[in-house]
């Protein structure tokens, strides 16, 4: 099963959200074609309401624990009630920042002492 889809459905299955998008951003850092090591997850469920930012992430860790301790390098989580959602983002999602890791850094000289 891709990665992707796991991530998809366990949360789907979990939350019940009212938007769910679950992207692979592996392409945008430096990893092999094909990856699947980086997500961003965006999900929007009223199982966040009264919740603090910090539990709703640790709540999206703990479904998808299998995947980040054997699959996963990276995972950006925007979490949302349907309030907040609809409130700030509901015409554009957040973007995620782009990647100067790896071979992708750019290269700057160090001044001369």
């Amino acid at each position: 099963m891709l990665v992707h889809t796991a991530i998809e459905q366990k949360l789907l299955s979990a939350f019940d959200p009212v938007f769910l998008d679950v992207v692979n951003e592996s392409h945008m850092h430096s990893v092999a074609p094909g990856s699947q090591s980086h997500f961003k997850v965006v999900i929007v469920t009223d199982a966040f309401n009264g919740m603090r930012l910090l539990n709703r992430h640790r709540a999206v860790n703990a479904i998808v624990a299998e995947e980040l301790a054997e699959k996963i390098h990276a995972l950006a989580l925007h979490t949302y009630t349907p309030g907040e959602w609809y409130e700030y983002y509901a015409e554009k999602p957040p973007a995620s920042p782009k990647c100067f890791g790896g071979s992708k850094r750019e290269k700057t000289a160090l001044p001369e002492s």
